[in-house]
């Protein structure tokens, strides 16, 4: 199969849409290469890694931390894994994001390449770049922006998944579409979960469109100086959540795009705050949650968006257009503390 090709700052990446696992095999040699995976993903399809060098970890984001790091190239060691060697991810966001570091600092770098599972980890989680792991309640507070080798979708993947999980991939689905497609945001409110799950073409295309749209921001701005700040719309108050109160990804940052479409009411004129919180409950996620805001704002402190005593906040100016404002602390806290959204 032939792959589309994408040029980044150091490396280009290769990426094959559509694609059968069983095809892995004609673009990598087995014995030079290990698989890294969970065990839902290996228990769910087991057929898919006959014949592969396989290691399987605990799933869940609880383990995105550097015992696991350490777990898994104890494991290659004995494996005899060498330069030479390339890690593939099979697997969803904290798969791809642990494959992306481990072979970032394993021998000072291998090859990696990643075969994303989940909805959330095809659009979003496996593209760009950011590879990393938690520290405490802090999320991806150490790790590394390195291109994989390849990109590979099998979307047979996506039948084994939960319904949760397919939420989880709609959160980013949606904040791209407010950040940057205002057409693609009318799908969406045009559409709901169900009936996307019952187009397998319509399903595949927006995969598609939503992997080249964070493609083409990645691409102009690939070490987050610039617009790429934007692709952390709902992001900042999520992350701050997420592991504290025991949330999904998708969960925390639809929480998280809530707020941000609340502050783009107060601060810049945003007129359709409604509607985005709408096409999120339509999606089955939450746009409110009950919290311990000091809590919440003493993580955001650590918060890598974070320069000197403001944040770059992303907000909406309409759909389909996302801005990077800087907010002093002072100022976003008492906003903060002030919001009340509808449950």
């Amino acid at each position: 199969m032939k792959p589309l090709n994408f040029k980044f700052f150091t490396t280009s990446v290769d990426y094959y849409f559509n694609g059968s696992f069983r095809q892995l095999s004609t673009i990598l040699d087995k014995k030079k290469t290990i698989v890294l995976t969970d065990e839902n993903v290996f228990d769910a399809h087991q057929e898919k890694f006959i014949g592969w060098q396989v290691i399987v970890i605990e799933p869940g984001e609880e383990n995105k931390v550097q015992s696991t790091v350490d777990q898994v190239i104890d494991l290659m060691i004995e494996m005899a894994a060498d330069r030479t060697t390339t890690l593939i991810g099979v697997g969803g966001g904290v798969i791809t994001d642990l494959t992306g570091y481990v072979a970032a600092i394993f021998m000072r770098g291998i090859a990696c390449g990643f075969v994303p599972t989940t909805l959330l980890g095809m659009v979003d989680a496996s593209v760009g770049g950011k590879n990393g792991i938690d520290v405490g309640a802090y999320k991806n507070m150490v790790g590394t922006i390195r291109q994989p080798k390849f990109l590979f979708y099998d979307y047979s993947f996506l039948k084994s998944l939960p319904e949760s999980v397919w939420s989880d991939g709609f959160a980013e689905i949606i904040k791209h579409a407010c950040i940057k497609d205002a057409v693609a945001f009318k799908q969406l409110a045009d559409e709901d979960i169900h009936s996307i799950q019952r187009q397998p073409a319509i399903l595949a295309a927006i995969i598609e469109r939503n992997v080249l749209l964070k493609t083409k921001v990645v691409q102009g701005d690939e070490f987050e100086r610039g617009d790429r700040k934007l692709l952390n719309f709902g992001h900042t108050l999520g992350h701050a959540i997420e592991t504290q109160y025991g949330l999904t990804h998708g969960q925390a940052v639809a929480i998280g795009m809530s707020y941000a479409v609340q502050l783009s009411e107060q601060l810049i004129g945003f007129k359709d705050a409604a509607q985005v919180r709408e096409v999120i409950q339509q999606y089955q996620l939450p746009v409110y949650g009950e919290y311990d805001m000091k809590k919440v704002l003493e993580i955001l402190k650590m918060d890598k968006k974070r320069v000197d005593n403001s944040m770059n906040y992303i907000l909406l100016e309409k759909i389909g257009k996302g801005v990077i404002q800087s907010i002093p602390m002072v100022q976003l806290t008492k906003i903060l503390q002030k919001i009340k959204l509808p449950s």
